[in-house]
């Protein structure tokens, strides 16, 4: 027995019912019977020829990481782009999806996250306005087709064979790392070339490359060419961690700087939330909370000073000017690559590349002395080519 759309064959995780067997490992994504057929799904296609409409130029590390992506997926490999947080993954993308859309190919992002989909979205609306482009996610479900379709990976079970280009990002987050069904469901999808891109690539992925299975692209400078951000490190109590927070918030508001407050627990969140919210104009948003979109809008348009979050802002959400704390940083919900994802949203903006990133923590554990290593190696590496 096998199932066609996860392709489970473990006797034990399928289910015997009223004459037909079906698999019960994908059945979140509705009941498939053993040896069922998946047939295509039927999305439109039109060739368009164009270029995004930027109001800025791309740098010349940017254009030959884009000429280099391109090349290799001409060639009908995947690739991986491991470049760092804000050094313009989406941005480098441009070129290839311009180039299987003037012959007529599908294309989509799929991404783990509903607020980093949102947020692509609506950056390919402004580079190409010429383009319909859907968001499929919880609450996004109405369109399902267009000219380019960006969705969490979890919906690409709407799309059996649908994407001659599929672009993964973020694939090492949750809940698709790791996650054996629905990286069955991202591969049916395709049927022609893969562009992975992360700032922390996963093993497996790595060990692709190794294997020459897949192209590696690498990227660590960011446009501004400043340097990534180092967190400090401050090793106190949970006590002095919350009036550090404190101190910081009231600081950051004074320079007229935002802060995104990184905690571990919902639990967390909430008692700091109250505290912050007393000196500093302050909201908490995290995976369960129901008016996210509405809470990071009025974040952007600066209506308060302090944004109290889990990790469910690591990874994608770009905020100018933003400064960053991570509360009890060596708790083990903060790895390694979830500590440079979050220290990742600092200095991203032109105007101010040199913000402000703090992990506090009781103890020095491994994930975030190697998150200092991997972005101080980072910026050592983009320092070495760029006095070669």
């Amino acid at each position: 027995m096998k199932c066609n759309r996860c392709q489970n064959e473990n006797p034990k995780l399928f289910t015997y019912d009223h004459g037909v067997y079906y698999c019960r490992k994908c059945i979140d994504f509705s009941r498939l019977e053993v040896n069922e057929k998946i047939e295509p799904a039927k999305l439109m296609h039109r060739a368009w020829v164009g270029e995004p409409k930027l109001n800025y130029s791309l740098t010349p590390s940017q254009v030959e990481a884009s000429h280099t992506v391109y090349h290799h997926l001409c060639e009908g490999k995947d690739v991986m782009l491991y470049a760092a947080t804000g050094a313009g993954k989406t941005e480098i993308c441009f070129e290839s999806i311009c180039g299987y859309l003037s012959k007529g190919k599908k294309v989509a992002f799929a991404i783990s996250r509903r607020q980093v989909v949102l947020e692509i979205a609506g950056r390919l609306r402004i580079a190409f306005p010429e383009l319909s482009i859907c968001e499929v996610a919880q609450g996004y479900t109405q369109i399902t087709d267009a000219d380019i379709i960006v969705c969490t990976t979890h919906q690409l079970y709407r799309y059996p064979y649908a994407f001659d280009l599929l672009i993964l990002d973020e694939l090492d987050a949750f809940p698709f790392v790791g996650n054996e069904v629905l990286q069955a469901i991202a591969n049916q999808a395709c049927v022609g070339q893969k562009l992975l891109l992360s700032a922390t690539p996963d093993e497996l992925s790595m060990e692709l490359v190794k294997q020459k299975k897949m192209e590696l692209v690498c990227l660590f400078e960011r446009p501004h060419k400043h340097p990534l951000i180092v967190p400090k490190v401050i090793q106190v109590s949970v006590f002095i961690q919350v009036w550090i927070v404190l101190y910081l918030c009231m600081k950051f508001k004074r320079e007229g700087k935002q802060i995104l407050v990184f905690v571990p627990r919902k639990s967390d969140g909430k008692w700091l939330k109250l505290l912050l919210n007393i000196f500093v104009k302050t909201d908490f948003i995290h995976s369960s909370t129901k008016d996210k979109d509405r809470i990071l809008d009025r974040f952007r348009n600066k209506e308060m000073s302090a944004l109290v979050c889990t990790t469910l802002l690591e990874r994608g959400i770009t905020i100018p000017s933003v400064q960053v704390v991570v509360f009890k940083g060596d708790h083990s919900v903060f790895t390694t690559a979830s500590l440079i994802q979050i220290f990742g949203r600092v200095g991203r903006s032109f105007k101010d590349p040199d913000g402000k990133g703090v992990c506090l923590c009781q103890a020095l554990n491994k994930s975030i002395k190697d998150c200092v290593s991997q972005i101080s190696k980072m910026n050592d590496t983009v320092y070495a080519v760029t006095n070669q």
